[in-house]
């Protein structure tokens, strides 16, 4: 089975790094064929079309998307909303490869709310792909990082 876990944070030092980074090692520890897509890297480009020729970060990251069984998304609560790096990611997905795909969400914020719309709209996104969601999202709050988390990664 492939799995690919999805840190969806474009911000260099995010809280989502920290608990995708620990989701990724623990999946990596139980499945070998685990593969890590970092969208604060900066690798993944801003799509432009389909007739546009990209780099192969991009090309690789839309690839293990596709190939995977599973896909781990953690995503910040931005404006009531998941990340617009998460978004132009699934761009470059081709929903004609993923029906039947299993997806589970981590949902950070820095509150307590917006959860529910949060998950709402990535369900509602990965619907379009036919991907079977989990209905349970792990919620979390910045609140369960100490000082020395965050200044360590």
């Amino acid at each position: 089975m492939k799995i690919v876990v999805i840190s969806a944070s474009p911000r260099k030092t995010a809280n989502t790094q920290i608990v995708m980074k620990y989701v990724n090692e623990y999946t990596k520890s139980k499945n070998s064929d685990t593969k890590f897509i970092n969208l604060s890297d900066g690798e993944i480009e801003c799509y432009r079309g389909f007739d546009v020729e990209y780099n192969e970060a991009t090309k690789n990251a839309a690839k293990d998307i596709m190939e995977a069984d599973v896909w781990l998304i953690g995503s910040p609560i931005y404006n009531s909303f998941f990340s617009s790096a998460l978004k132009n990611l699934f761009e470059y997905v081709d929903h004609k490869k993923t029906e039947g795909k299993v997806a589970g969400m981590a949902i950070l914020a820095a509150g307590n709310i917006g959860f529910v719309d949060v998950q709402t709209v990535i369900t509602q996104l990965l619907s379009y792909f036919r991907v079977i969601t989990n209905p349970k999202a792990v919620y979390l709050t910045t609140e369960i990082f100490t000082d020395n988390q965050q200044d360590s990664h």
